[in-house]
């Protein structure tokens, strides 16, 4: 149960957004084992003046930087973290051609009782 952010500087065609989400759902689909149609996620687009990035870390980062905040049950193992970053760099990668320079990730864990997916019930306390 995946709740994805993607934040990028605006000006990307459709398909290009379309690729990030396709991707994105593939990498969780086979580092996370989510079920067919998990796909919670949404991309926020920013003017150029409402978007800032650094090249801290010796990492030289460029105007295609992406942002990716990554919420999941607080379950998942530090492997399956770890496979989840690589997996989605090489995806990203092939399409739609992000550099893994320009990814920029975070995972939130999350208690199973602090979330509620619809009608206002608390699902998994």
């Amino acid at each position: 149960m995946p709740l994805l952010h993607i934040s990028l500087r605006a000006g990307k065609p459709e398909a290009y957004r379309q690729a990030i989400f396709d991707s994105l759902y593939q990498a969780m689909r086979e580092a996370l084992d989510v079920p067919e149609d998990d796909q919670f996620m949404t991309i926020t687009e920013h003017d150029p003046s409402n978007f800032r990035y650094g090249n801290a870390f010796g990492i030289n980062r460029s105007d295609d930087l992406v942002y990716i905040q990554i919420t999941v049950f607080n379950t998942r193992t530090r492997e399956q973290k770890k496979a989840l970053f690589r997996r989605i760099a090489d995806l990203l990668g092939d399409s739609p051609g992000i550099r893994p320079e320009d990814l920029f990730m975070t995972i939130l864990d999350a208690a199973k009782e602090n979330w509620s997916v619809g009608h206002g019930l608390a699902q998994f306390a």
